[in-house]
């Protein structure tokens, strides 16, 4: 078993509450609140900024070419993929760009990226990798998930763009690639190291349960001033 999908394994129990969700569950059938949607959305687009500063001190911390590649093509993906997605949505929801780059982010966002981010400034290539591989294969999963159970969510008029994002081949293959570098930099490490890579994972798995959580209740779970 690789370490990437030990790491999966060792937190299945959490990944296993993502497909229970009941922000997730709405989206696949259509019944989720737009309001709880707009939330999480403006979350989600502070969050990647974030997101794609971990890639970034990956790129910077990165010992050989090829992985300062990955790295670097991660935060490129991220600015000019993945936000485009958040950027589609919000123009539908008629929030422009400037106002969702200046709100405020909410205290399971600022803790995740806060954990990550101080994962990257004082770890290494393979903990960095760690730390932001469950964000980018559960969403791939739950993604499947959500069209296994409702095929017809991928045409939903509206929470069909994420599925489809996430669903997408394209994005499949670069989560293998990410995978495949989190092997490779864990390469001859001690069971003690790969010890440490699951209780990194497993930490991001379970801020991922809370953006969720945060998302389904607004703001009102985590934040005491909403």
């Amino acid at each position: 078993m690789s370490v990437s999908e030990r790491l999966i394994r060792e937190s299945g129990d959490i990944w296993k509450k993502y497909d229970e969700h009941p922000f997730v569950t709405g989206m696949a059938d259509g019944s989720l609140a737009v309001e709880k949607f707009r939330y999480y959305m403006i979350q989600d687009y502070l969050y990647l900024f974030d997101y794609a500063r971990v890639f970034a001190l990956g790129t910077a911390k990165a010992a050989d070419p090829k992985t300062m590649e990955i790295f670097a093509g991660y935060v490129h993906q991220i600015l000019h993929g993945e936000m485009e997605i958040h950027r589609g949505y919000m123009k539908r929801l008629g929030i422009p760009e400037e106002e969702a780059a200046q709100a405020k982010p909410s205290i399971a966002t600022r803790s995740y990226t806060s954990y990550m981010l101080s994962i990257a400034w004082a770890e290494g290539p393979a903990e960095i990798a760690a730390s932001i591989l469950a964000c980018a294969v559960s969403y791939e999963l739950i993604a499947q998930h959500m069209l296994e159970a409702h095929p017809e969510c991928r045409d939903h008029g509206f929470y069909g763009e994420w599925v489809r994002g996430y669903a997408d081949p394209g994005y499949h293959e670069a989560n293998e690639e990410l995978k495949a570098m989190t092997d490779r930099l864990s390469e001859g490490y001690s069971e003690e190291q790969i010890r440490h890579l699951s209780e990194i994972f497993r930490t991001c798995s379970q801020y991922e349960l809370m953006f969720w959580d945060m998302g389904y209740e607004g703001g009102v779970k985590y934040d005491a001033d909403t």
